[in-house]
């Protein structure tokens, strides 16, 4: 039997791959004559760069690049196997958890840091970018990006402002003259799950900048810089950005990479699942186990479980997942397309005791689930 282990990583306790790895020795122990192919998935968040440099047999690289305050911070992005393309997280260097909550405001806040991330890659001759927007700490619209990239934005007196939220109504023009990335050379696609526009009731700053530590009259602000931004996006190349789904992600670099670096916006499942040719290791499996941290009704919209069961389906082959909280009813559990989900927990605990046992628990429970395939 073969069993393709592609899970999720468990947030704050395991990354995918210890996860996959903490399966496969349960399995292993139930079922000796089994195969487990270790699959680790993300789902376009929080650890898809060290999962595509992973399946692409790539390498970390680490710098030294500006965080969301424009203090120096390391941060990595992954650089495929064939140095053709790279993956880029902005949260390692534009995240909110690199900030203390205290020092939370997105009005002071930047994304140049992922621009020197992205310069970096550029000089190493990649000729793809996949870049995950999640997790931000900003709502700049991507102005700190694009000044990293030697974009300048000009105040009414012709004075080069600093590339933060606070300064996005201030900017009376774009000067493009010592930009430093070529569209036609380098392909970026942003990896995107949510379908927000850039301003207004839905955008960026009413429903993302108050988790960043943004007050009713922050929100307001940076709401009028970005309308105010947004047309100057169109003036300069062209094209209003500003309602295209997706603009809003990122406190707006969702835009701001449209304009600035000519993106194009995918769903991060579908892009990890191509990229990482899930569905070729798939074609092989007799059974496919993964895992995350919940499943619940919210598994059903976007999640990577439910892309995972989608393309099974399509192949005939069954999925059981394990997870740490099981909030799903089984109506639920059959809608997201799985034979069986089981809980990892063997005792009631708090989130703070149940963490450090993830690795054993997961093991456990794939041995019960192991066990019980052994029956035939």
């Amino acid at each position: 039997m073969k069993i393709l282990i592609a899970s999720d990583s468990f947030k704050d306790a395991l990354p995918a791959l210890e996860a996959c790895q903490a399966i496969a020795r349960g399995i292993q122990q139930a079922l000796p004559a089994a195969e487990p192919i270790l699959f680790p998935l993300a789902d376009g968040g929080e650890g898809t760069a060290d999962i595509l440099t992973y399946h692409s047999r790539g390498q970390r690289i680490e710098l030294e690049v500006n965080d969301p305050l424009f203090r120096p911070v390391l941060a990595a992005y992954g650089l495929s196997g064939d140095g053709q393309t790279a993956f880029i997280e902005m949260a390692a260097a534009s995240g909110l958890p690199l900030l203390w909550t205290e020092d939370r405001n997105p009005l002071y806040t930047t994304t140049f840091g992922t621009g020197e991330l992205i310069q970096d890659a550029v000089k190493r001759g990649v000729r793809r970018i996949l870049l995950g927007i999640g997790g931000s700490a900003t709502n700049d619209c991507g102005m700190g990006l694009a000044a990293a990239l030697g974009y300048r934005f000009l105040d009414e007196g012709g004075e080069v402002l600093p590339a933060t939220g606070a300064n996005l109504s201030r900017v009376s023009a774009i000067d493009s003259s010592h930009a430093r990335f070529d569209q036609e050379e380098v392909q970026v696609e942003v990896l995107c799950d949510v379908d927000n526009p850039l301003y207004g009731e839905g955008g960026a700053a009413f429903v993302y900048a108050p988790q960043k530590g943004a007050d009713e009259l922050t929100v307001s602000e940076l709401d009028a810089g970005l309308r105010h931004f947004a047309k100057l996006l169109e003036d300069k190349f062209g094209q209003d950005f500003a309602h295209t789904p997706g603009a809003g992600a990122a406190g707006g670099l969702g835009a701001g990479a449209m304009a600035f670096l000519g993106a194009s916006l995918r769903p991060g499942i579908a892009a990890v699942m191509e990229l990482s040719g899930f569905d070729a290791r798939l074609a092989d499996a007799d059974l496919v186990i993964t895992g995350e941290g919940k499943i619940d009704r919210q598994t059903l919209h976007g999640k990577l479980i439910y892309g995972i069961t989608r393309r099974a389906q399509a192949q005939g082959v069954p999925v059981i997942a394990l997870c740490g909280a099981l909030l799903a009813s089984p109506e639920e559990i059959e809608a997201i397309g799985l034979k069986a989900a089981f809980c990892i927990q063997n005792r009631p605990l708090s989130l703070a005791e149940a963490l450090p046992e993830t690795a054993l628990n997961l093991e456990r429970t794939a041995h019960q689930v192991a066990s019980v395939l052994s029956m035939g």
